[in-house]
């Protein structure tokens, strides 16, 4: 029996957190601190806050957030193997918490929705006293709180946010990403797309309706149209639809031969299998086999699509089966304390917190301003998809993305992905005053 065979966490996800509940009113915050920051710590801790989606379509990927910065607490603070600390090329961080001080934290849940995500942040910050928010897996929601902490005074450590606009036009300066985006994407997949599926071909987009899937959507027509594809139909559909079956039915009479998916979370799960009910993926069109895609996948997707992921294409931003010294010693790790391997979303949420911990580390304060002067321009390795920049004009991550395919002969229930192509970094590297991209961080704000 291997340790992912377990099946469940052996410990609650709770355990050393504080439950949240979003939207309770409290006093405000934006008034000038006594401090020369906002929540500076003055005793022997230090508390940062995990705000994650625990209710709506995407409460999988929060879950196993949670988990992994339950696990990156104990890592900072000493406890267990050390997991990426052994591997990043960083030795700022000794396993004593971060500049001495042993590292709590609080928990929010975001409900998938940006106003619960923000009042969940902001009683974080007034009552609980964090130095850091971090988490989300919905970009409607990182984005807004991005914003929040951004007023605040308070670094926010973003998680799973694909939207070009996290760090495009509405970047800001206390705010940072770790994980790829929507462009990335498209940069990644459409050389792999033309390769399967040639530059003939014809593409209906269901989209998610807000920033993620807008974006999302774009990058992924702009790509494929510049092999040939032609785009014949974008629809919207509303976040946790759950019944996708009045839009796929015109996808049947539309003339496209490829359906593109952007969405995420269950609701790829529902409109995937919906679609594949409905003999999309048997069918033939403009004498080519049918074909789906996934532009952001993710193990726990495919986990709940099942058989349907078979031989569908998608990107992503990690996945538990490379084998570089970092990523197996996150899986070793992980995989010891819960007993199934992390997703994505759990790798880029661990890597922000030891990001945070190590610059506060180097910059020797909290304070949000030399912290995060310490991460701009930050070249880094050891934590999965190789060197990797934090770029200081936009304070996006630069690092390989891999593509994906769903497995045909999957060995177990969590080997459902087998990695096609790891595009270096290079490749999906872009000016961050592009079209898609114009923005201006501002000014880091202290909060004091």
């Amino acid at each position: 029996m291997t340790v992912f065979d377990k099946g469940v966490s052996r410990r609650s996800l709770m355990k050393g957190g504080v439950a949240l509940t979003a939207g309770l009113a409290a006093p405000h915050f934006f008034t000038k601190s006594a401090y020369a920051y906002l929540n500076e710590p003055k005793g022997g801790t230090v508390t940062l806050g995990f705000n994650v989606p625990q209710t709506g379509a995407y409460a999988d990927e929060g879950a196993d957030e949670l988990r992994a910065y339950q696990l990156a607490v104990k890592h900072i603070n000493g406890e267990g193997d050390g997991g990426m600390l052994n591997t990043f090329s960083s030795k700022a961080l000794k396993g004593n918490g971060i500049l001495g001080k042993k590292v709590e934290y609080v928990t929010g849940d975001t409900q998938t929705k940006s106003d619960a995500a923000r009042a969940s942040a902001k009683r974080m910050i007034e009552k609980d006293g964090v130095v850091m928010v971090t988490g989300g897996s919905s970009s409607g929601v990182a984005i807004a709180v991005q914003s929040l902490c951004q007023e605040a005074g308070i670094i926010f450590m973003a998680g799973l946010t694909h939207s070009n606009d996290t760090t495009g036009k509405d970047r800001r300066a206390n705010g940072f990403r770790h994980f790829f985006n929507a462009y990335q994407s498209g940069q990644a997949l459409a050389p792999v797309l033309e390769e399967n599926y040639g530059k003939d071909r014809k593409a209906y987009h269901l989209t998610a309706d807000y920033t993620w899937g807008w974006t999302q959507e774009e990058s992924i027509a702009d790509a494929t149209e510049a092999l040939g594809w032609q785009t014949v139909e974008k629809v919207r559909t509303p976040l946790g639809a759950g019944d996708f079956s009045q839009y796929i039915t015109p996808v049947l009479n539309s003339g496209a031969d490829v359906l593109i998916l952007n969405h995420y979370g269950k609701d790829m799960v529902n409109s995937l299998t919906q679609a594949v009910q409905f003999g999309l993926r048997d069918k033939q069109v403009n004498g080519k086999d049918f074909a789906i895609v996934v532009p952001l996948y993710s193990r726990l997707m495919a986990q709940g699509a099942g058989e349907n992921v078979k031989g569908i294409f998608g990107s992503t931003n990690w996945h538990w089966s490379l084998s570089d010294a970092g990523s197996q010693a996150f899986v070793k790790s992980f995989g010891a304390e819960y007993g199934f391997p992390p997703s994505q979303a759990a790798h880029t949420c661990y890597v922000q917190a030891l990001l945070y911990a190590d610059a506060a580390e180097r910059a020797g304060t909290f304070a949000p301003c030399e912290l995060g002067k310490a991460l701009e321009g930050f070249e880094f390795d050891g934590m999965g998809n190789g060197p990797t920049l934090y770029r200081a004009d936009d304070h996006q991550c630069f690092k390989k993305v891999l593509v994906v395919k769903g497995k045909d002969n999957p060995s177990s229930q969590f080997d459902l992905l087998e990695v096609v192509k790891e595009v270096e970094r290079e490749k999906v590297t872009y000016d961050p005053n592009i079209p898609q991209f114009a923005g201006s961080l501002g000014s880091c704000n202290n909060g004091a």
